[in-house]
């Protein structure tokens, strides 16, 4: 069979998707594709299965603070958006899905070498279906910023990891949301590799009026999927920064 090379993908306009391959991060060196990307087109398989639907999903998937007797430690937002289309129109019944570090910027994985402590009592993982309107509503903590090997003095801003399927699991994107006036972008490859222009569209707002009193902070942060205004996407899971 041959395999078509891919003439026709429709790609965003420029100036909003980091590059392949960003020497300032440096494992996208090795992990950069080095060939002209191909078109490996969808079969039944890939289009059925597995599938997707509310009966998948625990009752306390999307709120991470809820997922063991105690609760986990730090401050405790809501993370809610939309996920929209090119056109501004809502995506319903998509799976979203979360990971991140805890308050004290250490991951449950076994890669994470950081010194700072696990919380017994956060996976820092969830996932959510939108609703008919796109909507999606996380609860969580506040994850901690955390060094990493990428350079001298190299740390990680606070960051959410956000995975959106399609309507398969073959059909998916990754991206990271941030925290207004983090102090720790300027060194950071990740942020800057994206295109300035594409930068803001990483960072949540703070959003006063879903702050829930006594309890929790909100940040709202919208993903969209196609066009000028489109979320920047990673090319691959960002894994190897713990």
């Amino acid at each position: 069979m041959t395999i078509p090379i891919l003439t026709g993908y429709r790609r965003d306009p420029e100036g909003t998707h980091p590059p392949l391959n960003s020497p300032d991060y440096l494992s996208t060196g090795l992990r950069h594709p080095k060939q002209p990307l191909v078109l490996l087109p969808q079969r039944l398989t890939e289009l059925t299965g597995p599938v997707l639907g509310e009966g998948r999903l625990g009752s306390n998937d999307h709120d991470l603070t809820a997922q063991h007797r105690a609760a986990p430690q730090g401050q405790r937002i809501v993370v809610h958006g939309r996920l929209l289309d090119g056109d501004g129109r809502p995506i319903p019944d998509a799976l979203i899905e979360i990971w991140q570090a805890n308050a004290g910027g250490r991951y449950r994985h076994d890669r994470d070498r950081w010194d700072s402590p696990l919380d017994p009592n956060f996976d820092g993982v969830g996932r959510v279906l939108t609703d008919s309107a796109g909507r999606y509503e996380f609860i969580t903590i506040k994850p901690g910023a955390y060094p990493w090997r990428n350079h001298h003095n190299a740390w990680r801003p606070a960051h959410i990891h956000f995975s959106v399927f399609g309507r398969a699991f073959t059909q998916r994107l990754v991206t990271q949301m941030y925290f207004p006036g983090d102090p720790l972008f300027f060194q950071d490859p990740i942020f800057n590799a994206v295109p300035e222009a594409g930068r803001q569209l990483l960072i949540s707002r703070f959003d006063y009026e879903r702050t829930r009193p006594g309890w929790a902070l909100a940040f709202e942060f919208d993903i969209v999927l196609r066009g000028h205004d489109a979320t920047p996407f990673e090319d691959d899971e960002d894994d190897d920064d713990i």
